[in-house]
């Protein structure tokens, strides 16, 4: 939560701040035209001049300030979603884009990009929270594990519908891929390679117990040293019923 509000707070600086210069330069051309009209000194070159920059500024002033909105309301409900626990309806593409969105500033800090592939109209019955800690932990886990420092990578989040009532996601990165003796530790509880370096061993493990647990399906990973690394996560669209 806390990584979550670090990147509210970056993301909605700018727009913010583009909105507030944009409100200023409106307030000083307002009153560059009442002086002028104090002084019974305006022209129509000076109106028209006004006009645009009035213009040009709502407009921008509009739009930084949707977008700040926009996001606060994405980072609201993935904060909701990983505190509450709570099993809803749910769009999965606006999901995946809102999990990506609070790790953006840590993705562009490292030179990382995104691609998303999921098709607009997949409901899913189930738990919203667990599928962003999932997503999360793959992200980052490639971060960390995958690439090099100062070296950015390409991940890339795809989604289908192998049958009527199953999900089926793919997460995969172009990083520097897992040896043998790791990709079948993966997801044993406090298995690492960074233990020197702060790593737990415990992301893959939670994922595993989520993908399992709560969401009802399964999970896979192919990959091997130089190759990437692909995580398959395949879940019904309604997850059972807990016990």
């Amino acid at each position: 939560m806390g990584a979550l509000v670090g990147g509210v707070a970056h993301e909605i600086n700018t727009p913010v701040g583009i909105a507030l210069s944009c409100a200023s330069h409106l307030a000083d051309a307002t009153a560059r035209l009442r002086t002028l009209f104090a002084a019974d000194d305006i022209g129509v070159d000076d109106f028209q001049r006004y006009l645009d920059t009035a213009g040009e500024a709502s407009a921008l002033v509009l739009s930084n300030c949707e977008r700040a909105a926009a996001l606060i309301r994405s980072f609201k409900q993935v904060a909701v979603d990983r505190t509450s626990g709570e099993r809803r309806t749910f769009d999965l593409a606006t999901t995946i884009r809102e999990t990506v969105a609070s790790l953006s500033p840590r993705l562009r800090q490292d030179g990382h990009t995104v691609t998303i592939a999921c098709p607009e109209t997949i409901a899913v019955d189930g738990y919203p929270g667990a599928l962003s800690q999932v997503l999360t932990n793959f992200v980052m886990n490639a971060v960390i594990h995958g690439y090099d420092p100062g070296v950015g990578g390409h991940l890339r989040v795809s989604v289908d519908l192998p049958d009527a009532a199953t999900v089926r996601l793919v997460f995969s990165d172009d990083g520097k891929g897992i040896a043998e003796e790791h990709r079948t530790r993966i997801f044993d509880p406090f298995f690492t390679t960074r233990r020197g370096s702060g790593g737990s061993g415990l992301g893959l493990h939670i994922v595993y117990n989520l993908v399992t647990g709560p969401l009802g399906g399964s999970v896979t990973v192919d990959s091997a040293p130089g190759r990437g690394t692909a995580f398959t996560v395949t879940v019904p669209l309604v997850a059972p019923v807990k016990e």
